[in-house]
């Protein structure tokens, strides 16, 4: 009995109390059956037996599984990567237990959530496997909840966060709103300039790769105070921010703006008696130049600018190194204050304040990956409004609204039946779903499109060629917004665990598995990843594989790529041209379906770093990267729709300083890319070849 009852679990399974009924049943969290009666192995589940060879036959043809009846569940072959192939490994099966409880819904596949009073069903007797029905089916779905992890990490202690609350989350958005402002405020009083785009954000990042303090989001014990990644941006902004170059009477006024703002700064700052004269210097010779020579192409005007900038560079920058360091220092003192602050306030809205514990001796069982658990149970939490405003879920609290596509809003509910076992009834779901929501709105920021590329995903038809050709079933940088799997590593383990998160990249270590990371683009970030990687393949003798997704940045080239095309892991790499590929929206949950992409501006370098386990199981044959490689050309169906920053914005006035570059970057239906001079002689020729139709016909006739 024992080892059926470990099947059974293995599969899925567990045994559930229903108050209505007031009976056991039980219920499948990988396919959202419900039965009264105990399952048979390889009758209801698909986990034991996914080719069907033990099944009995189904009296009602066959149904759609899982993920609410969204998608079939693929065939065996391209569910290689789930538990059932791991037991082809060399870990012992006899550790492998699932250390997690099925949630129990109040009603055995009765849906929570309804779109109007209508569409209310009276539950059916769950006799017969049936899925599960959904509140709202996505005209697309963007993920696929039915693929089981192979990742595989030792057992781990529950998190000592504190549970998320509405109250907490408001205060936090608010302060946090609060310190955006200081910093724009700083910016303005010490130097004159705005704050650099998203260095705010980009801040967050980077301070939370070193961060130990106890607050999920604001900063507040880093040890350097002074944030490399504010610092770099805001000198590169002084004296004044260099933007993008297209017209010569642009270049002529940028680079008078940048020499007399040098001599206003060397003038008005502590500067020693030389950097006081070579500044002058340079800013009075290149005045001088501008009022003589109007006859200046804009190369001429760059190459004075790049000029200056090398001789006053340094100059400006030591006179202004104390004034940026403060403001660095400052925004961080701040953080720190506000994370105490909320600290303080959230212990007091919890019934059981923590307490110090002992830190038991980690687990050395190996399990397959499960979600983040919090020590601390949750308070009750306050209500949360819920209203659909045509596609859209509108959650309010206290006045402040978060808004959510319908879609999404299905995908939120699903994870949360997969992950979360402390709320059955799907009491705190929408306290749970408002607090995720408003989260991450703070974090991207209130600009527009701002944060939405820390949150950029790869196309669906990538993700299904690398669970299909790699075995890759996990995330290593996502959200339960963006996921495509169920299992993925998140910035925010105290409200994402409810949603399938396993917690923060750098802090997981799983000791096998298939695995895509593709990181925001923060130097700093990447860098850790890169040692997380390197550290996790040198110790694992089991298969383990990271295929990496980045920007190829070569001028300068970041450390992390340096790092990787030089790590003895490192398998094979490709580059995917830029404007060749494209990204889902960071903001996805909220954006039209028609901006749902994007065209990268920048190539990507695709990287596959595997110990010799992961290689001898996963690797980069032609085979596989040809499949890769398709799935990364854009859709048809989708090219006329994608917006594209860069050359696809040009000015017609300005298609000469465009040269070499496609006025579209999506190939046309000739099969050649749409570039003015190619399309007119492509259109000369049309007509030259019609009008010596034209003639010969006549003279036939």
């Amino acid at each position: 009995h024992s080892s059926v009852k470990y099947e059974l679990v293995q599969a899925g399974w567990a045994k559930c109390w229903s108050r209505r009924e007031n009976r056991p049943y039980y219920f499948n969290r990988f396919t959202n059956q419900s039965l009264w009666e105990v399952p048979v192995l390889g009758q209801h589940d698909v986990i034991s037996d996914p080719l069907g060879l033990n099944a009995a036959p189904a009296e009602g043809g066959d149904s759609n599984l899982g993920n609410g009846g969204q998608r079939k569940r693929q065939s065996s072959e391209e569910q290689g990567a789930g538990p059932n192939s791991f037991k082809r490994a060399k870990v012992n099966l006899s550790l492998l237990v699932e250390p997690t409880t099925p949630i129990s819904p109040s009603t055995p596949g009765g849906k929570p959530w309804s779109a109007a009073p209508e569409e209310k069903q009276t539950p059916a007797t769950p006799t017969t496997p049936s899925p599960a029905p959904v509140p709202y089916r996505p005209a697309v779905v963007y993920w696929d909840l039915d693929i089981q992890t192979n990742a595989v990490i030792r057992e781990r202690r529950p998190a000592n966060h504190l549970p998320p609350h509405p109250e907490i989350e408001l205060q936090r958005a608010q302060l946090v709103t609060k310190l955006r402002q200081h910093y724009h405020e700083l910016c303005h009083q010490r130097e004159g300039i705005d704050p650099p785009r998203e260095s705010f954000n980009r801040w967050l990042l980077e301070r939370k790769v070193i961060d130990k303090g106890h607050d999920p989001l604001l900063p507040s014990d880093c040890d350097p105070v002074i944030s490399p990644s504010m610092f770099r941006e805001v000198m590169n902004d002084i004296p004044i921010r260099l933007s993008r170059i297209k017209y010569k009477e642009e270049a002529r006024k940028l680079l008078f703006k940048y020499a007399e703002a040098a001599k206003k700064m060397i003038d008005s700052r502590n500067a020693s008696p030389e950097s006081r004269k070579v500044v002058k210097w340079n800013a009075e010779d290149t005045m001088s130049w501008l009022r003589r020579d109007h006859s200046a192409s804009k190369e001429d005007y760059m190459d004075r600018l790049e000029h200056l900038r090398q001789q006053c560079g340094p100059h400006v920058a030591a006179v202004a190194k104390d004034s940026v360091e403060g403001i660095c220092s400052k925004i961080y003192q701040l953080s720190a204050e506000y994370s105490r602050r909320l600290r303080q306030t959230h212990l007091s809205l919890l019934q059981d304040p923590p307490t110090e514990a002992c830190a038991s001796p980690p687990q050395s069982r190996l399990v397959y990956c499960y979600p983040v658990r919090l020590t601390l149970p949750s308070p009750p939490l306050p209500r949360v409004e819920l209203h659909f405003e045509n596609d859209m879920a509108c959650l309010r609290f206290r006045g402040e609204m978060v808004k959510v596509n319908r879609g999404h809003f299905s995908k939120l509910e699903l994870l949360y039946r997969y992950s979360c076992i402390d709320d059955p009834r799907f009491e705190k779901f929408l306290s749970r779903v408002w607090c995720l929501l408003k989260r991450y709105q703070v974090m991207f920021g209130s600009g527009a499109n701002e944060g939405t590329g820390l949150q950029g995903a790869l196309p669906v038809p990538v993700f299904e060629a690398l669970n299909r050709q790699f075995g890759v079933s996990f995330e290593c940088f996502a959200s339960p917004l963006n996921c495509y799997f169920k299992q993925f590593c998140s910035a925010f383990p105290d409200i994402d665990g409810f949603f399938g998160s396993r917690g923060p990249f750098l802090s997981f270590g799983p000791v096998s598995g298939s695995f895509e990371a593709n990181p925001p683009f923060c130097e700093e970030l990447m860098d850790a990843m890169v040692t997380h990687f390197e550290d996790l393949l040198d110790h694992s003798t089991e298969p383990l594989s990271f295929i990496v997704f980045v920007p190829e940045w070569r001028d300068p080239v970041t450390p992390a790529l340096t790092r990787m095309e030089g790590s003895r892991f490192l398998r094979h790499q490709m580059s995917v041209p830029a404007y060749e590929h494209e990204y889902r929206s960071g903001s996805q949950h909220i954006c039209k379906r028609e901006d749902m992409y994007y065209r990268a501006v920048h190539g990507t370098a695709v990287l596959f770093l595997q110990n010799e386990a992961g290689f001898a199981k996963w690797g980069p044959t032609p085979e596989r990267l040809a499949e890769l490689t398709a799935a990364y050309r854009p859709s048809s169906s989708r090219s006329s729709s994608l917006s594209s920053p860069g050359p696809a914005h040009v000015a017609p006035a300005d298609r000469d300083s465009w040269v070499g570059l496609p006025l579209w970057p999506h190939p046309s239906p000739f099969g050649l890319l749409f570039h003015v001079p190619l399309f007119d002689l492509y259109l000369s020729c049309l007509f030259r070849l019609s009008l010596t139709s034209t003639c010969s016909t006549s003279v036939t006739s």
